[in-house]
């Protein structure tokens, strides 16, 4: 009966207690006691009309905001829905705190029972795209698991973390008095003294420094510590397409975001002394495992598993905004500078981007190099951007100046769908947070089809995400990889709706325009309220590969 506290309450209370202010997800049954509860507390809850997109959403509002992301789903078909938005935010290092119910208590320990929604073993379905899985059996365990779960969201390596809680411990009367208090504080993840000492010793006679800065550097919060160690040491600093935004895009010492470039490679690979940050040296930033360094390696990350994963070098586990303030602070440079082969490290950068430009311009690519300007002169400064897994995105990895914005993707898993419902969760938490909320979102026709349902969330909501659907008529990047493969394309062309019929049936307003109008379009769309869409129905190339060069 409403007004009767139950275990769901308890959850309502914890989640404010610790902060948090926004909910995403989707009604279940056995996830009413907890609906019911939030009815009388104070969390805003935006409902998705998919699960997978409400993990998306949830990880969006966390990029955006800093904060916690909360998700609450239902049991069996709802929770197993949710996993590949969570792959995403595992993936990517994004802390969240996941809240599903289970059925009821009688029913757990794989006995098959019959029960709406019943799985062997729920969370273990979960394992994989989670950091720690928690069965809660009793109210009274509730406030402290929740508590425990956020501190260990927060903690690097950040991510998700998820709770289960059977229906009728959510349902039941309680004797548990109101939660009054709850703190969670990160755990402390500081660089080991030797280590930090030793790196010193490397760099401060390195004659060719150079810094590849991965999204662990944004997640710690890095971003100052790196600008002083990179001109301390006047090393050349990419960023890979997590760590976009780390480094000054028009700094002297900024190669950008050009990873998958073989002249990129190439000087990297000169480095005598290479700091990799937040990064596995994985598939992209290897520029597809050809990266063959030929200098020693300083690997910082806060996981463990990541540290030497493809490369030997020295291993330094912690979290990077606090490893590099300790090697900012010991890092003291003599007066001989860097040496690259008698050039500097600031005419080297500016060669290299003239390489890499060139490079470009020389593979009638005029098309989409102005289309990837336009959008970027058309988005404020400011704005938060979130990409889905599209040729746009595809470019906007390398070539994207994120400026005083944020720039997302699903890069970490690669799932397609990530781009819509993670910014309309962007857009939620940075209304909450007192701050304009426009953002973009930019989909391909493929990718745009997994959350299309979002349109009706966004309506709903009035959410001020403005949405450019790229339409090429399929699966664009499968496309161009089939036919570069076996010289043509199979089951990668789509039939598709009038997404400008389809967003107004859902009563947001939608425009169809040619490429080279997609400026004055996201810029009408920016100043407009509540959500709508650009289509653009044009066919976007690649940039050659370098990697597959003899």
């Amino acid at each position: 009966m409403t007004g009767v506290r139950n275990g769901g309450d308890l959850v309502v209370e914890t989640l404010e207690a610790l902060g948090a202010k926004t909910v995403f997800g989707i009604p279940g049954q056995h996830a009413l006691g907890l609906f019911d509860a939030m009815g009388r507390g104070n969390l805003h809850f935006v409902s998705s009309r998919v699960e997978n997109n409400s993990a998306f959403a949830a990880d969006g509002y966390s990029r955006a905001t800093g904060e916690v992301g909360v998700l609450f789903l239902s049991t069996g078909p709802g929770a197993l829905t949710s996993l590949a938005g969570l792959q995403e935010a595992y993936a990517t290092g994004v802390p969240m705190v996941v809240v599903a119910s289970q059925i009821p208590l009688e029913g757990l320990g794989a006995r098959r029972k019959g029960m709406l929604h019943q799985l062997d073993d729920q969370k273990a379905s979960a394992a994989n795209v989670t950091k720690s899985q928690r069965l809660i059996q009793h109210a009274s365990g509730i406030p402290s698991a929740i508590q425990d779960a956020w501190t260990e969201a927060i903690s690097s390596p950040q991510g998700p973390v998820w709770l289960e809680i059977p229906q009728n411990v959510l349902l039941d009367p309680i004797v548990v008095p109101p939660v009054e208090d709850a703190l969670a504080e990160a755990a402390d993840n500081p660089p080991r003294v030797e280590l930090v000492r030793e790196a010193v010793k490397w760099l401060s006679t390195a004659e060719r420094p150079a810094i590849i800065a991965g999204g662990g550097t944004r997640r710690g919060r890095a971003e100052k510590s790196l600008l002083s160690i990179a001109e301390k040491l006047r090393a050349p600093v990419i960023c890979t397409p997590g760590g976009n935004g780390a480094f000054p895009w028009n700094h002297e010492l900024s190669l950008q975001a050009w990873i998958e470039d073989r002249y990129m490679t190439e000087l990297l690979e000169d480095a005598d002394v290479l700091i990799v940050i937040g990064s596995s040296l994985g598939e992209v930033t290897s520029n597809y495992f050809t990266f063959e360094p030929r200098g020693r390696i300083i690997q910082i990350d806060a996981e463990p598993r990541v540290l030497e994963s493809n490369r030997p070098g020295l291993g330094i586990r912690a979290d990077a905004g606090q490893a590099l303030a300790a090697l900012d602070e010991a890092l003291v440079i003599g007066e001989a500078g860097p040496d690259w082969h008698g050039t500097a490290p600031e005419t080297l950068v500016k060669e290299t981007l003239a390489k890499v430009t060139a490079r470009l311009e020389s593979q009638d690519l005029a098309k989409e190099l102005k289309f990837m300007a336009d959008i970027r002169e058309a988005v404020p400064a400011d704005m938060q951007t979130f990409w889905d897994m599209t040729i746009s995105a595809y470019w906007a990895w390398s070539c994207w100046d994120a400026r005083d914005g944020q720039f997302h993707s699903a890069q970490g898993a690669g799932g397609l769908g990530f781009g819509f419902p993670a910014a309309i969760g962007g857009a939620v938490g940075l209304e909450t947070t007192g701050k304009p909320g426009r953002v973009l979102a930019v989909s391909g026709d493929g990718s745009s089809m997994y959350s299309i349902s979002e349109l009706a969330t966004a309506k709903q909501h009035n959410i001020p995400v403005t949405w450019l659907i790229v339409d090429d008529g399929g699966y664009g990047i499968l496309r161009e990889y089939m036919v570069g493969a076996f010289g043509k394309a199979t089951a990668t062309e789509l039939s598709r709706p009038d997404f400008v019929k389809l967003a107004e049936a859902f009563g947001v307003p939608a425009v169809r325009v040619a490429p080279e109008d997609v400026g004055d379009a996201l810029k009408a769309g920016f100043a407009a309220d509540g959500p709508n869409v650009v289509v653009v129905e044009t066919l976007l190339k690649m940039f050659g590969p370098t990697h597959l060069a003899t």
